[in-house]
Parts: C-alpha cells; sequence; structure tokens
C-alpha cells in the first residue's frame, strides 16, 4: 500500500515538474519587420552570443512592415508564427494588446530604462528602443533648385512644395501612421481640412518607408526630395554618403513635423517556449545587443550605452514632441485612417 502511494505521488510530481517545461527546446524564432537585418550584422552576431550561451538558435522572420507584422500577429493570436516578435511601436501597440497577441513579460531590465517608454508597455511588452518619425529633405536638391527647404508642418501644403512630398500609407506602415497621428496631435480636427491640402499639393502615397525612402525620395534617384523618414535617418547618410566624416549630413529634418515612436519587444501569446523566449526578451534590451541598435536599425535603445558620435553630431530628438495616449490611439485609429483613405483616394 505504501509503495504504491509512493509510486503515485512520485508519478504526480513528475507530471508537475514537466508541465510548462521546455527544456529540449533549441530553437526559437524572432518575428520582426522587413528592414531588421537577418544575417551579417553586429546584431545578428550578438544573436549568435546568444545561441552560444544558452544553446537556443534564433531564426528570423521578417513579416513585413510593421503595420502588416502586426495584422498578421492579430489574425495568428494564440497560433502565433513565432515565439517574440520584435519592433511593434507604440502606434500599433493597442490593436495587438486588444487582440491578446501577447503573453505579459517585461524584462527586469526595464526597472532602469526611462519610466515613460517602460509605461506605455502597460505591463505586457518591454521597450527596445525609441526614434522619431519626421519629414526629412534633401539638402542638395533644394540647393541646386534655389528653394530653402520648409521647416513647419503648416509649409508642406505651400503650392512651392507642390508634388515634392512622398508618405507612406498609416493602414500599412508604422511611420505612414506615426505621420498621420502627428497632423492630429498638432492640428486636432482640423487635420482633415490639412490632408485634403497636402492631397491637392500633389502628395505621393507609398505602401511602406522602403518604397518612398528607397524609391521615391530623390536621395535615392527617386523625383521627391521630402520623405516621412526618421529623426535618425541623418546619421545613415553621413555613414554612407560620399563623406563619412562630414560636418553636416546630406539631408535634414523638419523636427516641427516629428512624433516619437516606441518600439517593443514581446512573448507571443500560445509559444511553446514561453521561459526560452522570456530569455530571449531579456537580451534583446542587455547592453551586449543594445549597443548595436543604433548603427543598425538607425533608432535609439533604451539600455544606456555610449551612442556612436555620427548619432550625436547628425540625428534629430525633440524635446517635447507632441503625443497622444494608447487609448486615444485605440478610440481613433479606425476611423482615422478609414477618414484618410477616403481623403487621399
Amino acid at each position: 500500500m505504501n509503495n504504491r502511494f509512493l509510486a503515485l505521488s512520485l508519478g504526480i510530481l513528475l507530471a508537475g515538474a514537466t508541465t510548462g517545461c521546455s527544456n529540449n527546446v533549441d530553437e526559437l524564432t524572432l518575428v520582426t519587420y522587413s528592414s531588421f537585418p537577418t544575417a551579417d550584422t553586429d546584431l545578428n552576431d550578438a544573436l549568435a552570443e546568444f545561441t552560444e550561451d544558452t544553446g537556443i538558435t534564433v531564426n528570423i522572420l521578417n513579416a513585413g512592415d510593421t503595420g502588416t507584422m502586426v495584422t498578421k500577429a492579430v489574425l495568428a493570436s494564440g497560433n502565433p508564427e513565432g515565439d517574440v516578435m520584435w519592433g511593434i511601436d507604440n502606434t500599433l501597440l493597442s490593436r495587438a494588446t486588444t487582440a491578446d497577441v501577447f503573453e505579459p513579460y517585461v524584462a527586469d531590465a526595464a526597472s532602469t530604462f526611462d519610466a515613460q517608454l517602460v509605461g506605455l508597455g502597460n505591463g505586457i511588452v518591454t521597450p527596445v528602443d525609441f526614434g522619431d518619425v519626421c519629414v526629412n529633405y534633401d539638402r542638395s536638391w533644394f540647393a541646386d533648385n534655389g528653394l530653402e527647404p520648409p521647416t513647419s508642418l503648416d509649409e508642406l501644403t505651400d503650392p512651392a512644395y507642390k508634388g515634392l512630398l512622398t508618405v507612406q500609407h498609416p493602414g500599412t506602415s508604422s511611420p505612414g501612421l506615426a505621420f498621420l497621428l502627428s497632423t492630429i496631435a498638432r492640428l486636432g480636427d482640423g487635420w482633415a481640412s490639412y490632408w485634403q491640402e497636402l492631397v491637392d499639393n500633389d502628395v505621393l502615397v507609398t505602401n511602406d518607408w522602403e518604397e518612398a525612402y528607397y524609391g521615391a525620395f530623390t536621395r535615392a534617384g527617386g523625383d521627391r526630395p521630402l520623405v516621412v523618414s526618421y529623426g535618425s535617418s541623418p546619421p545613415f547618410e553621413v555613414l554612407y554618403g560620399d563623406d563619412p566624416n562630414a560636418s553636416v549630413a546630406p539631408t535634414g529634418v523638419i523636427e516641427d513635423t516629428c512624433y516619437r515612436q516606441v518600439e517593443f519587444a514581446g512573448v507571443l501569446r500560445g509559444t511553446e517556449a514561453s521561459d526560452e523566449a522570456r530569455q530571449l526578451v531579456d537580451f534583446l534590451v542587455s547592453g551586449t545587443f543594445q549597443q548595436h541598435i543604433p548603427l543598425n536599425l538607425y533608432v535609439f535603445p533604451v539600455a544606456d550605452v555610449e551612442l556612436d558620435q555620427v548619432f550625436v553630431d547628425h540625428a534629430v530628438i525633440p524635446e517635447t514632441p507632441p503625443a497622444l495616449t494608447p487609448t486615444e490611439i485605440d478610440t481613433g485609429r479606425a476611423e482615422w485612417v478609414e477618414q484618410w483613405i477616403d481623403i487621399t483616394g
């Protein structure tokens, strides 16, 4: 009788010990946006260090622009394509949390980060980087054409700049949505009439950032010298331009157009490797990984790491960019995008 009781107890203990356990996990999938590098960068080398330390290989799944990535995650909520998502931002986070995309987890290291950035994650995801979506301009184009670049959001509707601006669709592009939110935060109820003025001024709309920056923008051979990009884009233009030691970047930033964008990493609900996924999130906010973010993703790390001098010299970080609360975004986003589509055709 005692032996049977002992055997039964031992079986229960062993079953409990293996519940939720994933000791055999040797791979994780990191779901990211399309501009996250899949190989041959310092970020990938850092992920290789994670593999060396843990025995877990990290496979990178590029899921399109951030907007597309989030749409896929919402549709697959609870049955995810991967284990951890990198790059969902504050303009789209409420959409994912409403759909219960994430298993709540905030890395312990977040206690040392800017509390405002951490708070935006609402105890569900961990901030990993931040930057500002802003209109950029091609200095050489304006100089060659004898035209002063615009200095404010309002000036973009001036006929002098007709046919010069390209933006991204807010329904498919994260920077596109951020720029739409910038106009709403600054102009309130007047945002719709402002966009009608942009349409009348021949604004070009692309599906994503790559198409706008590497296609339409004059720096890439296009015909539009004004493009929605990032306050951290000018350092990129210096590093990969004709003069990597330039004192002035080839592109400038219209600070009055900027909107703060915070990106997060989160454990995807439904992963079969929850413990290992949390371990990866911890690594993504470690100094080992964070130090490589600026020169590979051209945004700013949340961890306290030293910035390359080119970022110090050429990036733009507005002191008080306007912002909408996550609740305001969640409440208004769908209606705003639908109205924007009606305006832009």
